[in-house]
């Protein structure tokens, strides 16, 4: 496969939303005073204004793809739209510079030059488990959102710490090719978004990443669901190069309680789609509808 970055979106897109200020007070209706994570790889949290310690909080960590950055992926998904309504803490944080000279995620063997690179599993374990000791973050409501290589990182997380994860949404990404490197310890929900005409991470697999198909197969396996998919009625609007309901829906059939596994097909859609103005209410949506069951 060839790995793409989003850094040619950057010109293109807005800036990011707010943040928290990051303030020393933590009388400011319960802020803590601590807001930069990852020891040596530091990340920023962004929490809603109206932060209150004395409630629980869904987490979103955000993963780049290759060549991208924390600060790319904001702009370009724009899951800072969901910091302060409903109210979620957001991390985006960053990957390590490989052999290639690019920024990438340790994930699987097929994306991008894991070979040099350090344990991202247990480095964004840590970072939830360091943010859970300081925010106030909901054990049920842990998410991850990724693209290309950020995407695959998901898969990965959902494959070694599924106890800590709802749900993942993976646009471009995939799954292991080896099914056997792949056990998760119980169901995560899965939401893949892939288009058709990627050439990158191709929508029918390339031999090192499984197809679309065979991923959602391999899901289904591991989280007891059924094989077979039910597409729903009302398609989706998701990529601004295309026209209206460019986007079928897909979910596989008997699914443990409160997890789903769903496609989303971008019918002629790229490796960088261009994102419609309304998929912030559509991440909402599907992360609202997923907490751990």
């Amino acid at each position: 496969m060839r790995c793409l970055g989003t850094a040619v979106l950057v010109l293109a897109l807005a800036a990011c939303g707010s943040e928290g200020d990051g303030d020393d007070d933590d009388d400011n209706n319960g802020i803590p005073d601590q807001y930069i994570f990852g020891g040596d790889r530091p990340v920023e949290i962004r929490f809603p204004s109206s932060y209150d310690h004395s409630q629980s909080y869904p987490l979103i960590i955000v993963l780049h793809g290759h060549s991208a950055g924390g600060l790319v992926q904001l702009i370009y998904s724009r899951i800072d739209d969901l910091v302060q309504d409903p109210g979620y803490l957001v991390l985006a944080p960053e990957g390590v510079v490989a052999s290639d000279g690019h920024q990438s995620w340790n994930a699987t063997d097929a994306c991008c030059h894991n070979e040099d690179l350090p344990d991202d599993a247990t480095y964004i374990r840590g970072l939830i488990d360091e943010v859970s000791g300081v925010y106030n973050v909901d054990p049920n409501r842990v998410f991850l959102w990724g693209h290309s290589n950020g995407g695959y990182m998901s898969f990965r997380m959902a494959c070694d710490h599924a106890d800590v994860l709802a749900g993942i949404v993976s646009l471009a990404g995939a799954t292991w090719l080896d099914a056997g490197k792949c056990s998760p310890s119980e169901p995560v929900s899965i939401l893949m978004i892939h288009g058709t005409e990627d050439d990158a991470v191709l929508y029918e697999g390339d031999g090192f990443s499984p197809g679309v198909d065979q991923t959602m197969t391999m899901w289904a396996d591991y989280n007891g669901c059924a094989a077979t998919r039910t597409t729903d009625a009302q398609r989706l609007d998701l990529d601004n190069n295309l026209s209206a309901q460019d986007t079928d829906v897909e979910r596989n059939d008997d699914c443990p309680a409160g997890i789903d596994i769903e496609l989303w097909t971008i019918r002629g859609g790229t490796h960088l789609p261009v994102l419609r103005a309304n998929f912030p209410d559509l991440m909402r949506g599907w992360y609202a509808a997923h907490p751990k069951p």
